[in-house]
């Protein structure tokens, strides 16, 4: 069976709060928090978290994870071989399953195999080409 993401639980312990007020019963949210947990095998509210919280959710960067997305303009796919930084500024490093050639023009190239850079929570690069579009995207291949 699979666990729900943690935004899963928590709309339904939101639901089962508005539902109980809605029939007279006033609880806490951290009490439907804990019935919530307790529908769903866990012991308490921590326990749940610790057990989802801490899954990869989508998008989320994890070393050894296969990733799509765009560098300077060109798309890739690969796998993230090195991983530093918290959430909102990852640096990432990625090997290419196929070297990238980040140059436009035909009379030289620049072929990658391996990028680099820094991300926000968007998975998107605050750095950005001259027409505004990120140096890098990455999203997690699921599967």
């Amino acid at each position: 069976m699979t666990q729900p993401s943690l935004e899963t639980v928590k709309a339904q312990a939101k639901a089962l709060r508005q539902a109980l007020e809605a029939k007279g019963m006033a609880v806490s949210h951290a009490h439907a928090l804990e019935l919530i947990a307790r529908q769903h095998g866990a012991r308490d509210w921590n326990t749940l978290h610790a057990r989802i919280g801490h899954r990869d959710a989508p998008g989320e960067l994890v070393l050894g994870a296969k990733v799509t997305g765009h560098y300077l303009g060109h798309a890739y796919s690969g796998k993230i071989v090195a991983l530093s930084g918290a959430a909102g500024h990852r640096h990432v490093e990625i090997a290419l399953d196929k070297p990238v050639d980040t140059v436009e023009f035909d009379s030289f190239s620049n072929w990658r195999q391996r990028i680099r850079g820094t991300l926000g929570k968007d998975g998107r690069s605050v750095r950005r080409t001259s027409n505004g579009t990120p140096h890098l995207t990455v999203e997690t291949i699921r599967g």
